[in-house]
């Protein structure tokens, strides 16, 4: 994946459980697949009873709940019991949530470590017998950057394999362009049915379901919304079966109450921690960390990396006032991750003086005692000479640089 566009996925987004995102979306009348979200295995088996008895169907599904996808093909470490299970007994939901509960779910987007599992949603079961045929779909909701317009993607083939439809036959995936300044318009919410073969009160139910569903996308500001699978039930209704919703971490302002729904122990601890400083910090998989002021900057500096061999181990912009305090903690998330083989500080003294900012970096220098790797700075803009000086003058085992050459020349040194 280019790196610009993983930066631009993980900087601007918050993710939500499965359970969250439905009790959202049924605030805007977008029909899902009704569950209770548990912790515990009594009241797992409790919220069984309550939904079995709610229904009349004694089948009910466990889904462990984590922010990635593929669950129901992952697996649970040391086990063979999946991230998704159908149980049609109080006895089968008592042995899924003994399973799953506090276990480690491997799937295709966690990687290999996993992701632990604190929480189950035990949902009804949709796939009842019925006058008419079911059918999965998928449906989702995004921004499409090049056109500056919100996009829906669509198919006929939804479910666990959507991915493999997208790339053998990506002919079966159909996409509506919707102009961001309004609501959906009803023409493009009844070729969405069409497209997808319904037709009668299934078509009818579809209709609205797309119409709510992007005014929740809309209203949430969103920025990313997929329904897989979108589903029609055997009597005709169209429901949301498994939802992902991510909002757009700039627009949380306005949406004080979605804040309080982050889980920060499904993300990563030390970009946790660089929120708290309010620096902008992306964990990767490089040797080279790297801090710098500016998203742009930033961006070039990583490129400047990998010309001369290395791989950056982050993105971090320290934004335009870095002093002492922001350095350091930069400097300490940057040190935990045990991959870093040298560290590159690329500071333009625009709004920030250069010489502040080396004056920050010999303080968290010695703050942070014994660094026993590389640290190379490079200070350019205002006071950058005098920067230079005061680096030199230190006393401390880090290197400096004025033009970006010197800096590239002194990282390919370090991790070669």
């Amino acid at each position: 994946m280019p790196i610009i566009y993983y930066l631009r996925q993980n900087l601007q987004r918050m993710n939500l459980h499965e359970y969250q995102a439905k009790e959202l979306l049924k605030k805007y009348q977008v029909p899902v697949q009704e569950g209770i979200a548990v912790e515990t295995v009594d009241a797992a088996i409790a919220a069984y009873h309550k939904i079995a008895g709610e229904t009349n169907n004694k089948f009910a599904v466990v889904k462990a709940q984590i922010h990635a996808g593929g669950r129901g093909k992952g697996k649970i470490i040391g086990t063979e019991q999946k991230g998704v299970a159908v149980g049609k007994s109080a006895a089968d939901i008592e042995t899924f949530a003994k399973n799953i509960l506090g276990g480690t779910l491997v799937t295709i987007q966690t990687g290999p470590a996993g992701k632990l599992v604190s929480k189950i949603l035990v949902a009804q079961d949709v796939y009842y017998e019925g006058p008419q045929p079911t059918k999965e779909f998928y449906l989702s909701i995004l921004l499409d950057r090049a056109k500056g317009m919100n996009v829906i993607m669509y198919s006929t083939e939804g479910g666990m394999n959507i991915e493999d439809v997208a790339h053998d036959t990506p002919e079966k995936i159909y996409k509506e362009w919707v102009h961001p300044g309004g609501s959906l318009p009803g023409f493009q919410a009844r070729k969405i049915a069409f497209n997808l073969g319904l037709s009668g009160e299934a078509l009818k139910s579809c209709v609205k379901f797309v119409t709510n569903l992007y005014n929740a996308y809309v209203g949430l500001d969103c920025s990313m919304l997929e329904i897989n699978p979108l589903f029609k039930t055997s009597d005709d209704k169209i429901i949301a079966v498994d939802c992902k919703m991510n909002l757009d971490d700039n627009a949380l302002m306005r949406h004080p109450d979605l804040l309080a729904m982050r889980d920060v122990t499904e993300e990563d601890p030390t970009e946790v921690e660089a929120g708290e400083y309010n620096l902008n910090f992306v964990k990767l998989d490089g040797n080279v960390g790297c801090m710098v002021n500016g998203a742009g900057l930033a961006m070039a500096t990583m490129d400047m990396i990998k010309l001369s061999g290395g791989e950056p181990a982050n993105f971090l912009d320290v934004g335009g006032s870095a002093n002492a305090q922001t350095v350091e903690a930069g400097f300490r998330i940057i040190m935990k991750d045990p991959n870093v083989k040298a560290i590159l500080i690329n500071i333009f003294g625009g709004i920030v003086r250069c010489d502040r900012v080396a004056s920050g970096v010999i303080e968290a220098f010695k703050k942070l005692g014994n660094i026993n790797i590389p640290i190379i700075v490079r200070l350019q803009g205002t006071n950058a000479v005098e920067a230079k000086k005061l680096i030199d003058e230190s006393g401390l085992k880090v290197q400096s640089a004025i033009q970006l050459s010197e800096a590239a020349a002194l990282v390919k040194l370090a991790v070669s």
